[in-house]
């Protein structure tokens, strides 16, 4: 299969610390791939050089074939991404911001892309509200709209439940299941269960360096979570 992202003895150092450590990994189009690790392992640091929010200073990436050190801007295109920054106008409406980020890309007919899309993440019923006065959920659940106006290939999620509520959750869990088969996913996840759940590839991440990659096909979980708490020291989240 073709590959969604590709990394070559990949690095990131701060200082004389290395906080990605020669990551080498192949992750094909349309999969799932569940980042796993304790705090500092360099989950996040991975994810924004993979995301072009940071530039890495050994190696190479290519996401759909683009090299995110030669054209950052040119993957961009391709790329959409929840964290926990919610890249929103709080003193806009949730319409305002949609179409601000669907006339960024270019997307033909926007006005019904906001509205497909309000309507999935049920927030329709409060389209014309500004972002400020929502809960911290509502805001998640307009930041996933965000990240899919344009329909990217490769979508990146920085511990897309944090500040969900239940139903939030759902509401997520059904829209990520309505697009997986045509976009590529890459998520940070406490979460051992759950992203071994939604994965088909699963990363683990200790000091900067890949720990365990495979297919989860491979993986039976008990074994996964043994190894997870061996090597990192930690148990499930």
């Amino acid at each position: 299969m073709e590959a969604a992202i590709e990394t070559r003895r990949l690095s990131k150092a701060f200082g004389g610390r290395r906080a990605v450590d020669n990551v080498s990994i192949t992750v094909p189009r349309g999969a799932f791939l569940s980042i796993f690790g304790p705090n500092g392992a360099g989950k996040t640091t991975l994810l924004r050089i993979l995301s072009t929010l940071a530039r890495a200073t050994g190696g190479t990436a290519r996401l759909m074939g683009i090299d995110l050190k030669e054209e950052p801007d040119r993957a961009r295109d391709h790329i959409g991404l929840i964290s926990h920054n919610s890249m929103l106008y709080p003193d806009l409406t949730a319409e305002e911001n949609l179409m601000i980020y669907a006339r960024l890309y270019g997307v033909e007919n926007p006005r019904e892309r906001v509205d497909d899309l309000l309507e999935a993440v049920e927030l329709k019923h409060r389209r014309l509200d500004v972002v400020r006065t929502f809960s911290r959920g509502m805001t998640q659940r307009l930041s996933i709209a965000r990240a899919l106006i344009h329909d990217p290939d490769v979508v990146f999620l920085d511990e897309p439940y944090s500040g969900l509520d239940p139903h939030a959750m759902d509401i997520f869990d059904e829209l990520i299941a309505s697009v997986r088969a045509d976009h590529t996913f890459v998520m940070v996840s406490h979460d051992l269960q759950k992203g071994f759940d939604m994965c088909t590839h699963a990363l683990v991440l200790a000091k900067g360096r890949v720990v365990a990659f495979d297919q989860k096909e491979n993986l039976d979980f008990g074994d996964f979570r043994s190894l997870y708490r061996q090597t990192v020291g930690m148990g499930v989240a």
